[in-house]
């Protein structure tokens, strides 16, 4: 893949930016607003939330600047993070049957979805 131009993967990665950015921003702000927003029915302490929300916002400033310098090199590697994330999100809501688990699983599996096919897309283009 190195040196190789995605571009419709590259542009499935706004999509994970831009709610890697959004909650993170919620849940540091106003964890209490966002857990509800989040259909969450368990309780989370609100540091904790707030910290959840931070590495959120850190997360989407280094998919940002993936998206920036073009690193397609790194594109599958969001997929093999966002594949440990979907597995957690599912053994967490196995365990604690909070519907925040699948509202999250259902936001990352969106993105996982759009940039999976892209990435097929964009080989299927580039070997044509």
């Amino acid at each position: 893949m190195g040196g190789m131009d995605l571009p419709k993967t590259r542009l499935s990665l706004f999509y994970v930016a831009g709610y890697l950015m959004t909650g993170g921003a919620a849940f540091l702000l106003d964890p209490d607003r966002a857990l509800k927003l989040f259909f969450s029915t368990g309780v989370y302490d609100e540091v904790m939330v707030r910290f959840v929300g931070l590495l959120l916002l850190a997360l989407g400033i280094l998919v940002m600047q993936i998206i920036r310098y073009r690193a397609a090199e790194l594109y599958r590697s969001t997929l093999i993070v966002r594949t440990m994330i979907l597995a957690a999100l599912a053994l967490f809501y196995a365990f604690y049957r909070d519907p925040l688990m699948l509202v999250l699983f259902f936001i990352v599996g969106l993105g996982y979805v759009m940039t999976w096919t892209c990435l097929m897309l964009d080989k299927r283009a580039s070997s044509a």
